[in-house]
């Protein structure tokens, strides 16, 4: 990987032109992760769309100076979202950052046939780059907030586009972890029936760069002690985990949740995969922290998206 952790991260984006447009701006922890972005010199300016009266007030409130960025009065939902994914497919910004708006109206937004966000055949999903203290490196957590009971087509789909992610981070083979509560397939457990049917995919050649082994639980997918314990011999994502694919939007949603919360020493970043532009997707009640770390993955992410439109 191009850095080894969150703060590498931001040394890499400093400085750099980061234009962010916010629908939804008139909400005090993302226009406090917006200060934090212009204090680490990651953002250089933008956009931020909703009531022109409460966005200056909690900018005010939250210190953050305005003078870099634009505000664009509005007050309606739908109408913020529609406006920013236009922005940015215009090239007046260069990614989106979710504000004090629903995900409906945030995703209906991007996924308008007109705006062409996502290329055919494609699904979108939430991404989420861990940094933790008991784990060696960087990983992925796929999807927790998007894909509520995928198939084992749309798990190839969301496989794909964390791979297409960590290897626009420097990852050239990205390992991938399918999470399942066992690690043996029982047809009475359809995740683990899955889990298999992706590592055929995998070995045919239709999941390309980057190696897919489980069905494995938590254990065995980051410690190879525990794999040897448990029996798994012979493979090489056990403890080296790049990419954890979830089973379902429960599991994912619940796992995500619980490293943000419990994790030790827990930094993360989350951004919304297959699309052909750069958005940041965190939960409402992500700190300002994450989302600061969200804004510097999507710094790093642009130009690689830009590059493959």
């Amino acid at each position: 990987m191009n850095f080894k952790n969150f703060d590498e991260l931001l040394g890499l984006v400093k400085g750099k032109t980061n234009r962010i447009v916010v629908p939804g701006a008139n909400n005090d922890e993302v226009l406090t992760a917006c200060k934090m972005g212009v204090e680490h010199k990651i953002i250089s300016g933008g956009i931020l769309i909703g009531p022109k009266a409460q966005v200056e007030e909690m900018a005010k409130k939250v210190g953050l100076k305005l003078d870099i960025f634009e505000i664009v009065d509005k007050s309606d939902y739908a109408e913020m979202c529609n406006m920013a994914v236009e922005l940015v497919r215009a090239g007046k910004g260069d990614f989106l950052v979710k504000g004090l708006v629903d995900t409906k109206f945030y995703m209906k937004a991007i996924l308008r046939k007109e705006i062409g966000a996502v290329p055919e055949g494609r699904v979108l999903s939430h991404f989420v780059l861990f940094e933790l203290a008991n784990y060696h490196k960087l990983f992925a957590l796929t999807d927790a907030a998007i894909m509520i009971s995928p198939t084992v087509e749309q798990k190839a789909k969301i496989t794909e586009n964390a791979v297409e992610i960590m290897r626009a981070l420097g990852v050239e083979k990205p390992k991938v972890a399918v999470v399942c509560p066992v690690e043996k397939v029982n047809p009475k457990i359809p995740s683990t029936l899955d889990a298999e049917a992706l590592v055929k995919l995998n070995r045919d050649g239709a999941l390309k760069n980057c190696v897919v082994e489980g069905p494995y639980d938590i254990y065995i997918s980051f410690s190879k002690e525990l794999a040897a314990e448990k029996g798994i011999k012979g493979a090489v994502v056990p403890g080296e985990t790049d990419i954890a694919l979830m089973p379902d939007l429960n599991a994912g949603n619940l796992v995500y949740k619980s490293l943000s919360y419990f994790g030790a020493g827990m930094k993360a970043a989350t951004v919304l995969a297959g699309s052909n532009l750069v958005v940041i997707l965190p939960s409402r009640t992500d700190s300002p922290v994450t989302k600061l770390h969200s804004i510097a993955l999507a710094c790093f992410l642009k130009d690689a998206v830009k590059a493959a439109v």
